[in-house]
């Protein structure tokens, strides 16, 4: 007898947006502890609409999002805190914090009500801090970093906070190559090492394709999900620009512009 799969998170049929706005819907897929994977689409389709949903910030307007098998709304903040860490693209409140502070406030979830620091939670943080190469970092302000550096910290913290399911609106915007690359490699390990399941919004589609293990293509209509490879095969790439001006390879995995 087939064992049943049990995934980490689920969505079905779910509609997303604002009260009678209908941003997306249709919108379909489940993913297991290990799994990368990205959400990819036109500006304006409703990928940081979906990420907001997903962690609990605005409500679904129909649809189901289960996490272990439990409707998402039947978490407590608290609860969900424990499961789920977000990533979004607003700044930090306070840019006064140092690199170990902010980190630091990952543990949140676990500490008591006066925010002291177990051994465990330390751990944590130190982990935190050596797996994304902050180290060097620990001191210094927020304020003082680049933007790379400053993403690097927010998904650090975002580890520390030690959940199954991490979700991040584009973690690579305003980012050059080589640290883009380098965020997603993080990711990818994080996923593949510590079995999380880490879901992201990214507009850098080429690079989702190499590294990810799935793939959500918002595109207003049938919303495909698969793996990269499945989707090349099917064509779901190819229909999710204008033609006119940018064509997919699917030989190379990547957008070419036409001449």
């Amino acid at each position: 007898m087939t064992e049943l799969k049990k995934y980490k998170i689920s969505v079905e049929n779910l509609a997303i947006g604002y009260k009678s706005t209908v941003v997306a819907k249709q919108i379909n897929f489940s993913l297991e502890s290990g799994e990368l994977c990205a959400m990819v689409g036109a500006n304006g389709v409703g990928k940081s609409t979906l990420l907001r949903t997903l962690g609990n910030l605005q409500p679904n307007l129909s649809g189901t999002m289960t996490i272990d098998e439990k409707n998402l709304t039947s978490y407590t903040s608290l609860e969900l805190a424990q499961k789920l860490s977000l990533v979004l693209t607003e700044q930090p409140a306070s840019k006064n914090l140092t690199v170990e502070e902010l980190i630091a406030l990952g543990r949140q979830p676990y500490t008591n009500w006066i925010g002291t620091l177990t051994k465990k939670d330390k751990s944590q943080i130190e982990e935190s801090l050596s797996t994304f190469l902050l180290n060097d970092l620990r001191y210094r302000k927020c304020h003082e970093l680049s933007d790379g550096q400053l993403q690097r910290v927010l998904i650090a913290r975002a580890m520390a906070q030690d959940t199954p399911i991490i979700v991040l609106d584009e973690p690579t915007t305003h980012l050059d190559l080589f640290h883009k690359v380098q965020i997603l490699k993080l990711l990818q390990q994080l996923a593949h090492e510590k079995r999380k399941t880490i879901v992201f919004t990214t507009h850098e589609i080429d690079l989702a394709i190499q590294l990810c293990d799935k793939i959500l293509i918002l595109d207003g209509a049938e919303n495909p999900f698969g793996e990269p490879c499945q989707l090349i095969e099917q064509k779901c790439f190819e229909r999710l620009f204008p033609s006119e001006m940018v064509h997919f390879d699917a030989k190379t995995g990547s957008f070419k512009i036409k001449k």
